[in-house]
């Protein structure tokens, strides 16, 4: 099984938006079962999951403290991937979760603010020897700025090619427990995040090979 963590130090990057379509993106292309694991206080990605109506994926209940024996547990029942959502800040939980990760995803607003605060999420995943990658995320289309982000991110590691922009059928999607793949499954959302998936899903089976490429770029 792998474990994919979600980290931001920034607020409002989309993190639990991303975590709940990446799995079902993961389910749709076959590639599950997949599981959920809110680690955030405000549990916004388990109050997703009580509304959705669909059984996939999984939802797990954890505490921090039982994290590792829950992922082995997990492991043992057949999940392909792990899907775990955090707070929006770096403390010592998030370290705690990230070292229980195979692969840590950087959400990341093209805003001033974001790019200075993306140093210290790119700082928990280096120091934990775990490989990671940025994805732009509330992008907007044609925007000069996404593309200086983009630009700006590459500096200090691997960026997305799939971007995530900003639209309405996000936000609406999540309402109800669905997705953008559910709601309007040939939409522009929808083949982002199929794209992004496909992304993730390489860069994980990637494994050591990244993880030794950040290591030796972060000391």
């Amino acid at each position: 099984m792998k474990t994919i963590v979600l980290a931001s130090q920034k607020g409002g990057a989309g993190k639990t938006t991303l975590v709940a379509h990446l799995a079902v993106a993961a389910e749709n292309a076959g590639d599950g079962p997949c599981v959920l694991i809110d680690t955030d206080a405000q549990a916004s990605l388990a109050s997703w999951w009580n509304v959705r109506a669909a059984e996939t994926p999984a939802l797990a209940p954890v505490t921090l403290k039982g994290l590792p024996q829950k992922l082995d547990a997990l492991k043992t029942a057949g999940y392909a991937y792990a899907f775990i959502d955090t707070p929006p800040a770096i403390t010592e939980s998030i370290r705690t979760v990230v070292a229980q990760a195979d692969f840590v995803l950087i959400p990341t607003r093209p805003s001033p603010h974001d790019l200075r605060a993306v140093g210290r999420t790119v700082e928990l995943a280096a120091s934990a020897s775990r490989p990671f990658v940025f994805v732009v995320t509330q992008a907007k289309p044609n925007s000069r700025l996404t593309v200086q982000a983009m630009a700006a991110l590459s500096d200090h590691g691997t960026v997305a090619p799939a971007i995530v922009h900003d639209r309405v059928d996000y936000a609406a999607s999540m309402i109800d427990g669905r997705t953008v793949l559910e709601i309007d499954p040939r939409g522009r959302s929808a083949a982002e995040v199929t794209d992004l998936w496909a992304f993730v899903k390489t860069r994980t089976k990637e494994g050591k090979k990244a993880r030794k490429h950040e290591r030796k770029k972060y000391g």
